[in-house]
């Protein structure tokens, strides 16, 4: 496992209770949810921007995130796009614990990841 310390935002689409799991996975890391942030309901833009202030990672189910027209690789701290089903607290923490399992934290750094059933899609700036 890795130890290395991350700051992770994830999106009001992750269940809260995936917050408590991670904080319990990787103590040095900082774990922060929209909701607990002040987010909730805000645009995709407002998150992105707090994300980037505080050099956190986004954690989201939204599509959106995943499009860089909008999010260019390079111009983030790094984006986690899930593609798993159902999103459940234990679908998400299988999720992740596969991607922190095959993937060091240094590769998330301004990377586009996007995980889905079967497989882990590392996206850098060429």
């Amino acid at each position: 496992m890795p130890d290395q310390a991350l700051h992770l935002l994830l999106d009001q689409n992750i269940p809260e209770a995936v917050a408590g799991w991670l904080r319990g996975k990787f103590s040095v890391w900082q774990i922060s949810h929209v909701k607990e942030m002040g987010l909730a309901g805000k645009a995709d833009s407002e998150i992105f921007l707090w994300a980037q202030a505080r050099h956190a990672i986004v954690i989201s189910y939204d599509e959106d995130f995943a499009d860089t027209r909008s999010f260019p690789l390079g111009s983030h701290f790094g984006i986690i796009r899930l593609r798993v089903w159902p999103t459940t607290v234990e679908a998400t923490s299988a999720a992740l614990e596969r991607l922190f399992r095959q993937v060091l934290p240094d590769d998330l750094h301004g990377s586009l990841v996007i995980i889905d059933q079967e497989k882990i899609r590392l996206r850098r700036k060429p």
